[in-house]
């Protein structure tokens, strides 16, 4: 299938791209390079062994949207563009409706008056807020908690709204919870601007001597080593979803979800403990107070994803650890020199 990827070339879209390649798709980068870098483009051609075509263009700019469609002759979207950090959507609240509802109204209408039917959109497990559980299935009701949760659930709503308006849509949801690692080649990885938001980027920096230590929030937490738990998984295992999800919508009928995890929880401290064996080097870290509407624990759900997708994880915590120090030992300041990184 010829694929438009938009926000392709960010941390998870990179990866994509070159599963999709791998899969023997046709992938096509649409991306403004807002918070992605166009040596990400050229580290997944070099991988792919072939130039990845690019469109730099703003979902913002609905003209540009509808002339890409129209003229690209795609057989179906995967749609990562957003922006993505929960602390600055709360800042910005309407900056965040903005870009991340709004460009994907956008590309929708130029979908829709072009005949394009088949799209995977890239959610995410914020979706489900405060659910009351600790495994989160496709069945809970949406109660997004903060702005950047709640543009991914109103995309959710709008998209199937439009399929059930119209037959024909072949839509997939993936909600997907803690991506982490790199790819094994350590070319492609993750690259957050300014202070990353997560977990195992964080970690990275303070390894590699970017940042001084952690702050690990909590460690009185109900869990077994008080600190929380979370669900994560290798952004190629990730990827390897984005594939599986593209190549089944042609039994979707309508708008369908999916859960993409692995299924089991990993502590903060194990996460910590996972990156030192990598690293081979301790991390230093602080215990800091709790921060408001942090969980002690949820992970995912995994099987409608393994029954109906047949896909599951294949990589463990110590392989995201070690992916994830890969790329960041070979790349200390991501794609760029280091000269704009305020802990340089």
């Amino acid at each position: 299938m010829r694929v438009l990827t938009t926000g392709g070339a960010g941390y998870i879209g990179s990866h994509t791209v070159l599963a999709l390649v791998e899969a023997g798709h046709e992938p096509v980068i649409l991306d403004n390079f807002a918070n992605s870098s166009p040596e990400a483009v050229r580290r997944v051609s070099e991988l792919a062994g072939r130039e990845i075509e690019l469109i730099e263009a703003d979902l913002l700019d609905a003209p540009a949207v509808d002339r890409i469609v129209a003229d690209g002759n795609f057989d179906a979207v995967i749609h990562f563009a957003g922006l993505k950090a929960v602390g600055e959507s709360a800042a910005q609240p309407l900056r965040y409706y903005r870009s991340n509802i709004l460009s994907t109204l956008n590309l929708l209408d130029a979908m829709q008056k072009h005949g394009v039917r088949n799209v995977v959109f890239s959610s995410s497990a914020t979706v489900y807020g405060e659910a009351g559980t600790v495994q989160y299935t496709e069945e809970l009701p949406l109660n997004a908690m903060n702005p950047y949760g709640r543009t991914k659930m109103h995309i959710e709503q709008i998209l199937d709204d439009l399929a059930a308006s119209e037959p024909g849509w072949h839509i997939g949801k993936l909600r997907y919870f803690n991506p982490v690692g790199a790819h094994p080649s350590g070319r492609i990885g993750e690259d957050p601007r300014g202070i990353p938001n997560n977990l195992m980027p964080f970690v990275s920096q303070v390894a590699v001597g970017r940042r001084e230590h952690l702050n690990v929030f909590g460690d009185d937490y109900p869990t077994p080593d008080g600190t929380g738990v979370r669900d994560y998984i290798h952004v190629v295992d990730l990827a390897g979803g984005h594939v599986a999800a593209l190549e089944a919508l042609g039994d979707v009928r309508g708008s369908r979800a999916w859960n993409l995890g692995s299924g089991q929880g990993s502590s903060v401290l194990e996460v910590v403990r996972a990156f030192e064996r990598a690293a081979g080097r301790p991390i230093p870290y602080v215990v800091a107070p709790r921060r408001d509407g942090d969980l002690p624990e949820f992970f995912a759900d995994p099987t409608l994803a393994r029954l109906e997708l047949h896909w599951k994880t294949e990589r463990g915590l110590d392989d995201m650890a070690r992916d994830a120090w890969n790329w960041q030992s070979k790349n200390p300041f991501g794609y760029g020199t280091g000269e704009e990184d305020p802990e340089a």
